[in-house]
């Protein structure tokens, strides 16, 4: 039975067209998929592809800002990701701690907040006093927040949580979702609006599992070191044309 399965999108969203003016995600989800594939089709090594990758965050968060999303969170290692070898575990550490390093001023310049959804456990202590540091740092910048998940896991992120609920010692009957909600990572944070995954693939691989019950979901075939500003405005027009009903129906339905 051909089409059923089809991952094609419907020619409306196809051809949307992003509306500046139109209605704009306050929270944007983004996992950043096919480094790898990039850097072998040019040739080069995985860690070429890490290194473009992580330079094209930059690109993106600009523009964020000039779109007018307020949260950026970008998936950029996994609690699954330690099971890579590890020459490219110890290179994707040493690629983050330098870009603390190299970035940190101009993000704080530019009034950019920087949080980290994640464990700490398993990580450099080095590279946790940086990552300490930046969140230290720009904690009253208010432009964008940039929430880099980094050792996130979102069932992780919902075992951390029940523990400390049962660490504050409260009845099965206090428990609620909002319970759970505040007992995240970055609770402030608001639930993300889209969430876009780079590179072809339609899973979500354990990012934000439950922030994201209502998120709307794009894909897009293009590897995460050539999304660009263009790319980024698609994949918002397609949620400017999406009919969020949040589980309710519209009055015309009834």
């Amino acid at each position: 039975m051909p089409g059923i399965f089809s991952r094609t999108p419907k020619s409306s969203e196809a051809d949307a067209i992003f509306d500046p003016k139109g209605v704009i995600p306050v929270h944007v989800g983004i996992i950043m998929d096919g480094n790898g594939r990039w850097a072998r089709a040019r040739g080069l090594p995985r860690a070429a592809g890490h290194r473009a990758g992580t330079k094209n965050i930059r690109r993106v968060l600009a523009e964020s800002v000039e779109i007018g999303i307020k949260v950026l969170t970008v998936y950029a290692f996994s609690t699954e990701n330690w099971a890579r070898p590890k020459d490219e575990v110890n290179h994707l550490m040493r690629l983050i701690s330098q870009s603390i390093q190299d970035e940190l001023d101009d993000l704080d310049a530019n009034d950019v907040r920087i949080l980290h959804s994640g464990r700490m456990e398993g990580v450099s202590p080095s590279l946790q006093d940086e990552i300490r540091y930046a969140i230290e740092r720009t904690k009253d910048n208010s432009t964008i927040t940039l929430n880099v998940a980094f050792n996130y896991g979102g069932r992780a992120e919902i075992v951390d949580a029940i523990k400390k609920i049962m660490q504050e010692g409260l009845s099965p009957e206090e428990i609620t979702e909002e319970t759970v909600s505040q007992h995240l990572y970055n609770p402030d944070l608001p639930d993300p609006d889209l969430i876009i995954r780079t590179g072809g693939e339609f899973r979500l691989s354990n990012f934000l599992i439950w922030q994201a019950a209502y998120a709307e979901f794009y894909s897009t075939p293009t590897y995460w070191p050539d999304f660009d500003e263009q790319e980024l405005r698609k994949a918002v027009a397609v949620f400017q044309h999406r009919d969020r009903r949040f589980g309710k129906i519209k009055d015309t339905e009834r």
